[in-house]
């Protein structure tokens, strides 16, 4: 199958048709709103649903009733439209069902700018809305991966019955890239647990697991445990010898790879652990860095570090955890590299 050169936010929608998505319910938001341009025009020639709902409550709670009904359904969103999805995703998650949300990330609290940021990491890896619950978060370092992890963000939602978060960038939702589509796949809605009508059967009440389980306590913390050790995903770059390790997601981790590769060039040994799930965060990945490692450097497109709060429980807070905020600029590796070797010198 031949490369096609696309853009993020176009190649992530036509990766979510051909991974059998049925509805997708939204509004249109900068630098989100191609998702919602592209899905309009190919979406239902492809036998889905578009809807361009009134508002962020009203798609979100559009993906609640399609998923309920076992379809594959979506959102997408940016910045505030995101804020305005957490009490339909808190929903979606209490009734146990599946469902893929696309947070495309802008910068600013508020209503912010339209420039790249990483400001919603909180939001997406403390569940965001109100109870007890989690979303499985992917955060594609490219237009490829936001390609690849649209299948596995569907699925995983199917297997644990869950929210699935994919948490991009502006950049890498705007930048063009040749990518590899897969092949299109047709999806069953008859699932178990899906509501299909009567049809002749006895009367199946549906509620929320909370109102019927005895226990529902150690219910979910089972759940959200099993997650958490069997969903961890990262990549490592050079940790095992490295003197000081980056920890980035997203664009900024592109940045520091080149950054890795100027640093070893000099003699300076740089590494980088790059999160692929935000959560479950990839706890498991720090056990290949060099125990004798001097620092942790976080690297953020943001105002206020947060990526930073997790590696420093990751780490058992037994090395120094440090952090480079871009706001919405995205920093050079050069000046990465430069922040890094500081660490050093403390």
């Amino acid at each position: 199958m031949p490369y096609k050169l696309m853009k993020g936010n176009h190649a992530l929608a036509e990766a979510a048709i051909r991974s059998g998505l049925a509805l997708f319910g939204g509004y249109p938001i900068t630098p989100q709103s191609e998702i919602l341009e592209y899905l309009s025009d190919h979406l239902p020639a492809a036998g889905g649903v578009f809807v361009q709902a009134e508002s962020e409550l009203a798609g979100i709670n559009m993906v609640y009733g399609a998923a309920a009904a076992g379809f594959r359904a979506m959102t997408s969103s940016s910045g505030p439209g995101f804020s305005l999805l957490q009490e339909g995703i808190s929903y979606i998650a209490s009734a146990e069902l599946p469902a893929v949300i696309v947070d495309v990330q802008r910068y600013g609290s508020g209503l912010g700018d339209i420039f790249q940021a990483q400001g919603d990491y909180w939001m997406a890896t403390r569940g965001g809305g109100h109870g007890d619950y989690r979303t499985i978060v992917f955060a594609p370092a490219s237009v490829q991966e936001s390609v690849d992890m649209m299948p596995l963000a569907f699925d995983k939602a199917e297997q644990y019955r869950n929210p699935c978060l994919i948490l991009s960038d502006a950049s890498i939702a705007q930048m063009m890239e040749p990518v590899l589509l897969p092949e299109k796949i047709a999806c069953n809605p008859d699932h178990d647990w899906a509501v299909r009508g009567k049809r002749g059967q006895a009367f199946k009440r549906v509620t929320s697991t909370m109102y019927y389980i005895a226990d529902f306590d150690a219910y979910i913390k089972k759940k959200y445990d099993t997650i958490q050790e069997n969903e961890q995903r990262w990549e490592a770059v050079q940790v095992e010898d490295a003197d000081v390790v980056l920890v980035a997601y997203g664009i900024s981790s592109r940045i520091c790879k080149e950054a890795v590769a100027l640093a070893r060039a000099k003699g300076f040994r740089l590494g980088l652990l790059r999160p692929i799930t935000l959560w479950p965060f990839p706890e498991k990945g720090f056990a290949a860095v060099n125990p004798d490692v001097s620092a942790y450097l976080s690297v953020e497109l943001c105002a206020l570090p947060k990526l930073a709060d997790d590696v420093r429980l990751a780490t058992g807070m037994n090395v120094p955890v440090s952090h480079f905020l871009g706001g919405a600029h995205t920093p050079s590796s050069r000046a990465v590299v430069e922040a890094a070797a500081a660490l050093l010198n403390q």
